[in-house]
């Protein structure tokens, strides 16, 4: 096939035409004595209107998830909600621990004082204040009230105590404010006794804090105290 040919039959037909063309040097130029081998077809794609796609893109619908979008949805929402339960668990977790860090020891409560004026509490009237979150009594006892604690016959008390191992001034009566029965607190001048009478379950204290009557055990707890000058009370 002479090229002149070729041209003649690719102006006769513009569409896509794929024409087979022979290696020129080996079957018109070459010079070369002997038998040649056959060259391999080359193949030339002729311009057309059309497009020719050669390229395949392989398909990933094996891949695609099957079940409807809501029940999709659900999944996200309870994987963000068990994310969001997660999180805040663990920031519950740091601020207790920051907090449980900054928030003063069980040793360094213990060890914490307070200290009252006892200037401003007249006699024969009593005031309760607060000492490491418990209320303590603090009465000022008339005379009368003193030897009323003092002749008492305190061997056959529930809980055997003298007065005189209660108080470190007879005029001056400290107590923690905590029925000695179920933790309530008692109401001062009351009961049968002149003292302290709990409403909760009935128990009765004299003036100088001893159960005398109901269900309390033992007396109100004396807390360890000092007075550092004459007018002056420290707790703790």
């Amino acid at each position: 096939m002479s090229l002149t040919l070729v041209t003649r039959t690719v102006l006769r037909n513009p569409q896509r035409t794929l024409i087979p063309v022979l290696n020129i040097q080996t079957a018109f130029v070459s010079n070369d004595i002997g038998p040649k081998r056959a060259e391999t077809p080359e193949y030339v794609v002729t311009p057309s209107r059309g497009t020719y796609d050669t390229l395949k893109v392989p398909s990933f619908k094996a891949y695609e998830t099957r079940g409807p979008p809501q029940g999709h949805q659900n999944i996200a929402y309870f994987m963000a909600g068990a994310l969001g339960v997660t999180t805040a668990v663990g920031a519950k977790d740091t601020v207790a621990s920051f907090l449980a860090n900054m928030s003063a020891s069980a040793d360094v409560l213990a060890q914490a004082k307070v200290e009252i004026g006892l200037g401003a509490i007249p006699e024969g009237k009593n005031i309760i204040i607060k000492w490491r979150g418990k209320p303590v009594f603090i009465r000022h006892r008339t005379q009368n009230e003193v030897e009323e604690a003092r002749k008492t016959d305190w061997k056959s008390l529930r809980d055997p105590q003298p007065d005189e191992e209660r108080v470190l001034k007879p005029e001056w009566l400290i107590m923690l404010g905590v029925c000695t029965h179920l933790g309530c607190v008692p109401i001062g001048e009351s009961g049968d006794f002149g003292g302290w009478f709990c409403p909760c379950h009935g128990s009765h204290y004299d003036i100088s804090g001893r159960a005398r009557k109901g269900p309390a055990p033992s007396n109100l707890e004396v807390p360890q105290y000092s007075f550092p000058t004459e007018d002056t009370l420290v707790i703790g």
